[in-house]
């Protein structure tokens, strides 16, 4: 019997909590004939993380959070609670928000993790020591496993169930719950928000000019230039501003711009490369399959609403 604890610290998605359970539970109730007896599972969920309420678990998990997380008295039980069970063996989880719980712990110095791309910002400022990877879904460190977005917890679910009960038991489980078990990633989720809010009026003069000339073939001088500002001024402020270098900002913009219409339009991959800028095709595919983590093709293919593909089944 594989036992799982899922903390119910105040606020926790109760969505992924109920869920979690009923991904593990389900590995023993709903087996079917052929499948091999390689074990069950069963599920605890947690809310009390004194000593006073403290079983033995396999692994234990951190689920995501809409609002405020626990802080003070709470976040330092939390955190007690966490350490405890990984100092006795358990494997110790978090999926979205529930990563910065984790990386409170300390578990997480000097190693990589992932949350939900949208905080990868606020994460890093108050957890700098931590090698955060927003374009990775899932992130398997051995005694620690990190996932991405709010509904990532059915892939960690499904790569505990392999970890602990093996490969066939996690596809049957996919297949009873209709869960893709193939690799996917959070950068094919994450699209490019630039920030306007920076307050530096120059480099959002230029923000905005790239953001109407993106098709067009722009230089770093002419940037400056619209700036007003020497070219090494206006590189170390762009970055500092938008976090980007003119032209990975650029390229990133474009690559937005040609998702859009891979998703709405059925214009070719090449009218599209050459709609947002690219003349080298080749070029285009190797910077979208670097940025994205698919190519153009598989991209349109997974992400093209039903009603206007012919791909989706």
């Amino acid at each position: 019997m594989i036992h799982i604890g899922i903390a119910e610290y105040p606020d926790a998605q109760k969505a992924a909590i109920w869920g979690l359970k009923d991904l593990f539970e389900a590995t023993g109730r709903y087996r079917s004939p052929i499948a091999s007896p390689t074990g069950t599972m069963s599920v605890e969920i947690i809310q009390d993380f004194s000593n006073n309420h403290d079983g033995k678990f396999d692994a234990v998990i951190l689920p995501p959070s809409f609002s405020a997380r626990p802080q003070g008295d709470e976040l330092k039980a939390l955190s007690n609670w966490i350490l405890r069970h990984h100092k006795r063996g358990a494997l110790i989880c978090s999926v979205c928000a529930g990563t910065f719980l984790l990386a409170a712990s300390g578990l997480l110095d000097g190693r990589r993790a992932t949350t939900h791309w949208g905080l990868a910002e606020i994460f890093s400022d108050e957890f700098p020591q931590v090698k955060l990877e927003t374009e990775r879904l899932v992130i398997d460190e051995g005694d620690v496993i990190t996932a991405g977005g709010l509904m990532a917890w059915t892939d960690l679910g499904l790569k505990i169930i392999a970890r602990f009960l093996g490969l066939s038991t996690m596809l049957e489980t996919a297949r009873l719950f209709l869960i893709d078990p193939g690799l996917r990633e959070q950068s094919y989720y994450d699209l490019f928000s630039p920030s306007f809010t920076h307050g530096d009026d120059q480099i959002l003069k230029v923000q905005h000019w790239l953001h109407a000339q993106y098709q067009s073939a722009v230089s770093v001088p002419q940037m400056a230039n619209i700036a007003g500002q020497e070219e090494r001024t206006f590189l170390r402020r762009f970055r500092a501003a938008t976090g980007h270098t003119p032209s990975d900002y650029l390229q990133r913009l474009r690559i937005n711009k040609a998702r859009e219409l891979l998703e709405l339009t059925k214009e070719s991959v090449e009218t599209i490369a050459s709609n947002v800028g690219y003349l080298d095709i080749s070029a285009f595919r190797k910077l979208f399959q670097k940025i994205v983590g698919l190519s153009p093709s598989e991209y349109r293919r997974r992400f093209t609403p039903l009603e206007s593909s012919p791909l989706r089944i």
